[in-house]
């Protein structure tokens, strides 16, 4: 059974430095791309909230790298939860190239997630969303997809 959410994405000239290769913060937004766009296919009534009054803000993340990226690479970030809070969620990213010889691991990422309400300034933590944690339970560890959220 398939553990994780795949993006699927083609390096650009426009992510890479002046050596050619793709720049660090790149990976960090391909982890929001990848996290939008699990949104948008499997918890789009998440995306309402977000309209309204729901703030996702990110608290951690980190990335270690292992080889190189260039441009007109296709990688697929591949997406797993960790862990599943009351207020917080916490996700794994693998970075992989993506080439006829076959798939080769480049980088690895985390990113825990608080969930927020209110007016800027004035934000409190909010539990999970249900549809949220419903959309993410597929994709959880062995141990989290039996618990109770």
């Amino acid at each position: 059974m398939q553990r994780y959410y795949e993006y699927r994405h083609v390096v650009a000239f426009e992510e890479t430095n002046l050596v050619g290769n793709v720049y660090y913060v790149n990976y960090l937004r391909w982890q929001g791309r990848c996290r939008e766009m699990f949104l948008r296919e499997l918890a789009p009534q998440v995306i309402e909230d977000l309209r309204a009054d729901l703030k996702l803000f990110t608290v951690q993340v980190d990335c270690e790298y292992f080889a190189e990226l260039e441009a007109f690479d296709e990688i697929s970030v591949r997406m797993r939860l960790v862990d599943l809070g009351q207020t917080q969620i916490e996700f794994a990213f693998d970075y992989l190239l993506l080439d006829p010889a076959g798939e080769r691991l480049v980088a690895r990422g985390r990113q825990r997630v608080a969930c927020m309400r209110g007016p800027n300034g004035r934000t409190t933590p909010t539990r999970v969303p249900a549809p949220l944690a419903q959309a993410l339970r597929p994709y959880a560890a062995p141990a989290l997809v039996s618990s109770d959220v």
